[in-house]
């Protein structure tokens, strides 16, 4: 069942309110599949709520709001919102777009499961902050932009930084290695990156 998350200040429309600074919060340490916002939100607007989310996650964003300006829906589009609705809707109008857009992005993807700070070089998986190194941080943020896509050592260590003559290169071993030991810590029998012998790794949603 999917979790989603209602950032709304009125009690007709949501039970239990969920404000701006509380939303965000939320998202960090128990990941919603998709997040509903207002925008006259009473702590921060929900266009900054949804600026400051997209900081450390992609979850889909559907913003509610009484603005039926032009403007309002470009700004909403344009900060990262997958849909936007004016007020009043209709219910059943809007659990279809929610149905059409977790269709879309299908389940078990990366953003439900794992949440990318960059303000704070610090990725969460299922909710649990990974410790990590700058490498593993820049390894695994590499991989968790292109699922599914295979990776060369040489294209990962452009991605940490490393030049591909230093000699470098059988280091990356050790930091999937590593980067594997920590992410089976908070989940033992997930296998989220996936070895390609002789090409490299790459990142499967499916064994998240």
């Amino acid at each position: 069942m999917p979790h989603i998350l209602i950032v709304e200040d009125e009690a007709a429309i949501a039970d239990t309110l969920t404000l701006g600074q509380a939303a965000l919060e939320h998202q960090r340490q128990t990941p919603a599949d998709l997040v509903i916002l207002d925008i006259g939100l009473p702590d921060i607007t929900g266009f900054e709520t949804c600026k400051q989310l997209r900081r450390f996650s992609e979850v889909p964003v559907m913003f509610l709001s009484a603005r039926d300006a032009e403007i309002d829906r470009v700004v909403g589009l344009e900060i990262g919102a997958d849909d936007y609705v004016v007020k009043p809707f209709s219910p059943r109008e809007v659990a279809a777009r929610v149905r059409a857009i977790l269709k879309r992005v299908g389940p078990g993807v990366a953003p439900t499961l794992f949440q990318v700070d960059l303000e704070r070089m610090q990725i969460l998986y299922r909710g649990q902050p990974l410790s990590l190194t700058r490498h593993e941080f820049r390894l695994l943020q590499s991989l968790l932009e292109q699922p599914e896509r295979v990776l060369s050592r040489e294209q990962l260590l452009d991605a940490v930084g490393v030049p591909f003559d230093a000699g470098y290169e059988r280091n990356i071993d050790s930091h999937i290695k590593s980067l594997r030991s920590k992410l089976r810590s908070v989940a033992a029998d997930a296998e989220p990156i996936q070895t390609h012998r002789g090409l490299g790794y790459s990142y499967s949603p499916s064994h998240s």
